[in-house]
């Protein structure tokens, strides 16, 4: 953890249940990150979280990017930058994820 800032921050969204130390939280945080990616993917749209700084970014193919600084201001963020709706619950992404997760037992 930063003696600075404090970051990463402790958990305080819902997402980050269970990351109880600072290496938890970045595992969380990487992983939420690839599941945002993939989603994103499907509309032209990229997400990316180093890990380095807080809060994950948005950005468009055409290097247009925004920060967002929680999942509730991403959504936004992704539909702001992105020009449509962005629906995460959408079963091609969430059916694809039960999959692989069935292929890692």
């Amino acid at each position: 953890m930063c003696a600075n800032c404090g970051f990463p921050a402790a958990p305080g969204h819902w997402t980050e249940a269970g990351a109880a130390t600072a290496p938890d939280r970045l595992r969380a945080r990487f992983r939420r990150a690839q599941v945002l990616q993939t989603i994103l993917s499907g509309y032209g749209l990229t997400a990316h979280d180093d890990g380095v700084i807080p809060g994950i970014t948005v950005a468009t193919k055409t290097g247009n990017h925004v920060m967002a600084a929680d999942l509730a201001e991403f959504w936004a963020a992704a539909e702001r930058i992105g020009g449509k709706v962005v629906d995460p619950l959408d079963p091609r992404f969430t059916c694809a994820d039960a999959e692989d997760e069935n292929r890692s037992r």
